[in-house]
């Protein structure tokens, strides 16, 4: 069977570039479309992606498309976030399942008004 969710597009390294010079913070979630929780994150990142549109980026970056990426932001498991700040500066990291709650606190310590 298969697992229906609402998804973000997989976005590219110009894509990344561009949302970490916007002056908004940026969430970008680095994972593959069949991982277990990067499934279960796919509509938590859609529903913040669209509550914060115009105030965050919100990125999904599918390494089964594009395996450069991991390896130049340093990605060694899946899911992993990378919380940046207005200024696109790293400031958090975060391996494994992030709920709602957890990502919006994160996004806040970014910048996020």
């Amino acid at each position: 069977f298969t697992i229906a969710c609402a998804e973000l597009p997989s976005a590219d390294n110009n894509a990344i570039r561009a949302a970490l010079a916007s002056g908004r913070p940026t969430l970008a979630d680095f994972g593959v479309q069949d991982c277990p929780p990067c499934i279960k994150m796919a509509p938590i990142m859609e529903e913040v992606s669209q509550e914060l549109a115009g105030k965050a980026n919100i990125l999904f970056i599918d390494l089964t498309k594009d395996k450069k990426l991991g390896k130049l932001y340093g990605v060694q498991m899946i899911p992993t976030q990378i919380f940046f700040n207005v200024r696109g500066k790293e400031v958090k990291r975060h391996i494994g399942f992030m709920d709602k709650q957890a990502i919006l606190q994160e996004l806040m310590g970014a910048g996020l008004k």
